[in-house]
Parts: structure tokens; C-alpha cells; sequence
């Protein structure tokens, strides 16, 4: 297995349809949630996925304050069912505040977490903020992470 952190362009095509298809298979397919997933933010994201082989086992991407939320953030966390319950998910969301802190320089973190996702983000050191909202049907609370 291999852990990747690139950028849009450095992306291989594979990959990318690769990456496409998982979050499609998980948000649109298994969530029921009919939205459109390729929202232009790809291209200013950094990726950090876990490869095996020509497979995606786990995908999230990050980007700089101002494209999503006043902060940095962390978004479209997604893992492969077969691949669920061994962390890997965990270890793609220390990547990424890592590297927000020490590559961006950033000292606060925020995300739109699913509602039911809660106590797994309070456990990487998140905190809620604000109210419960819909986005694209489903139940979401901002969430935020400060260094």
C-alpha cells in the first residue's frame, strides 16, 4: 500500500477516476444523497489518499482558507467499505492537519462534519460549532480544530 499527498495536476488519470468513483459508490450511491460531487474544488485541493495497487482504500482532500471556509479545511473523507474498521481514515486526517498546520501555517481547522460522525471527530480533537444543518439532504455540524 502507498500513501499519496499531490496536488490536482499531479494526479495520475486512474487515480482520479479511481478517487471519482469511490466517493461516488459512498456519498451518492450508498448515502442516497443525489448531489454533485465534482464541485470545482478539486483543482485547488491537495489529495491525500492510500493506494492498493490500482484501488483507493482511503480519500480526503484538503483546502486553503478561503475556498470552502473561512479556514482551512477537511472534506469528502471517504473510505472503501472492504477497507473499513483499521483506521486508515484516521491516519488520512492526521496527514492532513499536519499538514495544514505546518505546510500552510494554519492554526484552525473547520469542517462539515455528517451529524452521526460526531464523537469520531471529538476523538481527533475536533469541536462542534454552531447548530445541526442540512447540506445536500443529510445532517452536518460545522466542526473546528484549533492547534
Amino acid at each position: 500500500m502507498e500513501w499519496k499527498k499531490v496536488k490536482f495536476e499531479e494526479l495520475e488519470n486512474i487515480e482520479l477516476y479511481k478517487i471519482l468513483q469511490l466517493r461516488n459508490k459512498v456519498f451518492v450511491v450508498e448515502q442516497n444523497c443525489i448531489y454533485q460531487d465534482a464541485d470545482d474544488n478539486d483543482e485547488k485541493a491537495i489529495h491525500i489518499f492510500l493506494k492498493n495497487k490500482n484501488e483507493i482504500v482511503t480519500y480526503l482532500r484538503i483546502l486553503k482558507p478561503g475556498n470552502y471556509f473561512e479556514n482551512a479545511s477537511i472534506g469528502r473523507v471517504v473510505t472503501n467499505p472492504k477497507y473499513r474498521n483499521k483506521s486508515f481514515a484516521k491516519k488520512a486526517i492526521r496527514m492532513a492537519i499536519k499538514h495544514i498546520f505546518n505546510e500552510w501555517n494554519q492554526n484552525q481547522i473547520e469542517i462539515s462534519a455528517q451529524t452521526y460522525l460526531i464523537e469520531y471527530y471529538k476523538k481527533l480533537g475536533f469541536e462542534t460549532k454552531g447548530n445541526e444543518y442540512l447540506e445536500d439532504g443529510i445532517p452536518h455540524i460545522r466542526m473546528i480544530y484549533k492547534k
